[in-house]
């Protein structure tokens, strides 16, 4: 959520901030703004809305500068008006902010009783006039930025420009990523390396505390006690490649049709092609085998899919496992095991909340494996063990082939495992690995059926409620078909395992309240969930069956609506009934026009609580 970038320059830099801002949109936002330097003053241009309207406001009031800032924002405190749109400045000090400061309210009226006076309603304008309020008192500003950090509570990026500084920016990171780019006479920040990724090679991640003096021509980095302190240079594997929609409307639907290849790609990165086996590190297969118990953790999507692979790893593996969302983790204080492993799930590898879970987990003296997709992320850089999903930047908010390639990851890491402690015959291990080899041809033929759903999806996007139950592996996917509704269309949606139907959700079904059943008839418990559909059909609900040949064939008269998938074994099946979901989430959207790949009050990466 939100982004920020920063060019220090001896070339125009509005043009590149604003590239920069393109690149960060996938982080979801809902105004945008830029600040440079003109003559020596701050000089700003902000817009509510999509950066095409802050495009239009440049070319109708020009800007040009070579030091400058950049901000997509994503609203929390205040609404997003152009008003409460980043950057904030005084007639000294600009600022960008991700993040939440947490004690804003005091500093404020600290401030106020200064006689400063607030013309926004966010907790960044406290920021601003703190440093303004230093600077007053003589401290250069330097000096009156590191003091303000000193106030600051919460976590936070910042950049900031000043005014007559024409060769000086300021960063600071508490909690919440950025980074510093180095280029041939000019410099860089940025809250991720996406944005930098056409503007340099060269990157520092600075580390929670750090605060950055940055030129044309040098970057020194302190630690929160202001000592000089080094941090690596890496040469970023970030492509610099602008990801485009290609022919698709939309990149949620761009990234639904990657999926056959992206999962082909993650499967043969873990496959040995000689011998047709899963290879994976043997440290991390080493520490699973040895663990008394996996904690499985993440947010969102990257939790459903670590429920699927609870029972991948309990049933196939015999690897007792917990699992709990990384936001209420963090504050149960849970005792963990002596040689536990700490599993994490994150697409951006930057999910606050999940950070913080891991680095419980770190105190709690647990391996760290994470699953992720973005390359160089913090939660990358504090685990012990890394495994990459190569679904490719993802861009629409809503996660579609990060999903289905974290499940592919957590499968082949499941069939690692079992294969490493003799959890089961080999004969089952090559029928597994066979059903996984087989996924992406049988995706592809999954994709064929957008038509047929894209039919249902007109019929079923006037619903206000709609139910998904599912059972075993296909509960969680029930539970992501509930949410991938909830985020494209606005559509109130529940998940419900099918065996709880009788336990309170059965209330709500009516004739006005479709309910999809994910089961495919090879499914254990499938004639328990056919039951659960003749319940369903006997108070009025209208069912939408998602299923193989036969259990369409066996529900026919109960199901108003079908999609029909060709037989899959059990192991998969919850990858690739992943796929008539996402499709139905995106064709509903449509249908209803909502705005699909940045859709209302959600943003890609959660940086802040």
């Amino acid at each position: 959520m939100c982004g920020i970038i920063g060019i220090i320059s001896k070339d125009d830099v509005v043009p590149r901030l604003i590239e920069g801002l393109k690149r960060l949109e996938y982080r979801g936002y809902d105004s945008a703004g830029i600040a440079t330097l003109v003559e020596g003053h701050i000089q700003k241009r902000r817009a509510e809305g999509k950066l095409i309207h802050l495009d239009k406001k440049i070319k109708s009031e020009p800007l040009k500068g070579h030091i400058g800032i950049g901000h997509t924002r994503w609203a929390t405190h205040g609404r997003p008006t152009e008003n409460n749109a980043h950057p904030h400045a005084t007639n000294k000090v600009a600022v960008v902010h991700n993040g939440i400061i947490e004690n804003y309210r005091d500093l404020k009226q600290e401030l106020e009783q200064h006689q400063y006076r607030f013309e926004t309603e966010t907790d960044t304008e406290v920021v601003t006039h703190l440093i303004a309020h230093y600077m007053t008192q003589g401290k250069d500003p330097k000096e009156a930025a590191f003091k303000a950090f000193d106030r600051l509570e919460g976590a936070y990026a910042l950049a900031i420009i000043f005014a007559g500084e024409n060769d000086l920016m300021i960063g600071v990171r508490n909690g919440t990523p950025l980074a510093v780019g180095y280029g041939e006479g000019e410099m860089f920040l940025a809250s991720d390396s996406y944005a930098l990724a056409p503007l340099t090679k060269r990157i520092t991640f600075l580390e929670d505390g750090d605060r950055v003096t940055v030129t044309g021509n040098a970057v020194e980095i302190y630690s929160n006690d202001n000592k000089i302190v080094k941090r690596p240079i890496r040469t970023t594997a970030q492509s610099g490649a602008t990801t485009g929609k290609g022919e698709y409307p939309h990149f949620m639907l761009k990234e639904i049709y990657e999926q056959p290849a992206v999962i082909g790609d993650t499967l043969n990165s873990f496959i040995n092609p000689a011998t047709g086996q899963i290879t994976l590190p043997e440290d991390i297969i080493e520490a699973l085998i040895k663990t008394p118990r996996i904690t499985l953790i993440a947010c969102g999507t990257a939790h459903y899919a670590c429920m699927v692979a609870k029972y991948w790893f309990e049933q196939i593996a015999r690897v007792p496992c917990e699992i709990d969302v990384a936001s209420e983790f963090r504050y149960r204080e849970a005792p963990m095991p002596e040689g536990g492993v700490a599993l994490f799930v994150s697409q951006s590898g930057e999910t606050l909340d999940t950070l913080e879970a891991l680095r419980y987990c770190k105190r709690q003296n647990q391996k760290i494996l994470s699953i992720i997709n973005t390359i160089e992320s913090t939660i990358e850089r504090e685990s012990d063990f890394v495994l990459h999903t190569l679904a490719g930047p993802e861009i629409a908010v809503a996660s579609t082939k990060a999903f289905t390639t974290q499940l592919t990851t957590l499968a082949c890491l499941v069939l690692a495992v079992a294969h490493a402690k003799n959890a089961c015959s080999e004969d089952t291990l090559e029928t597994l690995t066979t059903a996984l080899r087989h996924l992406p041809t049988q995706a592809r033929k999954m994709l064929n059926q957008a038509s047929s759903i894209k039919g249902i999806a007109k019929k079923i996007c006037k619903a206000r409620d709609i139910l998904y139950i599912g059972r075993g592996t296909l509960y969680p996917i029930a539970l992501e078909g509930a949410i991938k509704l909830k985020e494209t269309s606005y559509i109130h949606a529940e998940g419900y395992a099918s065996g709880e139907m009788k336990h309170g959700p059965i209330a709500l079904i009516d004739e006005s309240v479709p309910v999809v059943v994910v089961a495919p008839s090879n499914a254990p418990l499938f004639e328990k969930t056919a039951s659960n559909v003749q319940e369903t059909v006997a108070r009025g609900g209208q069912v939408l069956l998602i299923s193989d040949k036969a259990g369409t064939k066996s529900l026919e008269a109960a199901s108003k609506w079908a999609i029909t998938i060709e037989d899959v074994h059990p192991f998969v099946s919850p990858i690739l009934y992943a796929f008539p979901i996402q499709l139905l989430a995106y064709h509903v959207a449509v249908a209803k026009g909502t705005d699909v790949d940045q859709p209302r009050n959600l943003a890609k990466s959660v940086t802040v609580e």
